[in-house]
């Protein structure tokens, strides 16, 4: 492979151009609670002191299942269905949205830009490369809004989120989804991510050039031993010049 022949870079977003700042664990509590207090204001009369478990339960649940199917039914359809199976039908949608965007509210505040991130995706971009996003997620309104909040939607041509594609990495159709979006083969295209059973597997299962970012993971060797990156880095400033190397 050279550099005539690559066209596309694919990055994941969480823990590759952004990361979490705080333990995830206090962060997703107040989560919840933002929730809930979101479905109280708009009048749909949950427990206040039970409710955010519930939700907490079957979003774990949802989690555990999608890991083993590669599935991603959304985080708005296991909403809605909790809501139902409580007893609480006909919940207009902006009442969930406005819930679920509360939730995500307290969860972005957690994300943070890489130092490098702009300086490395405005390289690229000047060299000509095509850049696109696949984030494995179980709402994509969230990414969008992360995104945004970033500044790093300039960049893309194009966004798959697993909410939206309904498979998430390492399934196969979420990548060809993208390729064919972007119009390249599996030869013409890179991934970088940090997650080795899921950008990583999915990219090496097709072809794709696999660059694995480990600054924000743990190198866990029993898993190196099985999904094996064709390059490493720990850093993204140190990517243009890999491309280039190739």
């Amino acid at each position: 492979m050279t550099t005539q022949n690559i066209r596309v870079i694919f990055f994941d977003l969480g823990k590759t151009l952004i990361y979490p700042k705080q333990n995830w664990q206090p962060v997703l509590r107040r989560s919840d609670r933002a929730l809930t207090e979101s479905l109280i204001s708009s009048g749909v009369d949950v427990e206040p002191k039970t409710f955010p478990y519930h939700f907490i339960e079957r979003l774990n649940k949802y989690y555990t299942d999608r890991e083993v199917t590669l599935r991603e039914n959304t985080t708005y359809k296991m909403f809605a269905e909790l809501l139902q199976e409580q007893g609480f039908n006909d919940i207009p949608d902006s009442v969930i949205r406005k819930a679920l965007n509360a939730k995500y509210a307290i969860t972005q505040s957690n994300w943070h830009l890489e130092e490098d991130a702009h300086e490395m995706l405005q390289s690229l971009k000047d060299a000509g490369f095509n850049i696109a996003l696949i984030s494995n997620a179980g709402d994509d309104p969230d990414v969008q809004a992360l995104l945004n909040k970033h500044d790093l939607r300039q960049y893309f041509s194009t966004i798959f989120t697993s909410a939206t594609t309904g498979y998430r990495k390492p399934h196969p159709k979420i990548f060809k989804d993208a390729m064919q979006a972007m119009d390249v083969s599996a030869a013409e295209s890179v991934m970088v991510g940090d997650t080795l059973n899921a950008d990583i597997k999915g990219a090496n299962a097709l072809g794709i050039y696999s660059v694995w970012i480990n600054r924000r993971v743990d190198k866990n060797p029993k898993i190196l031993e099985e999904i094996r990156p064709q390059a490493v880095i720990s850093t993204l400033a140190e990517l243009p010049a890999l491309i280039r190397t190739l």
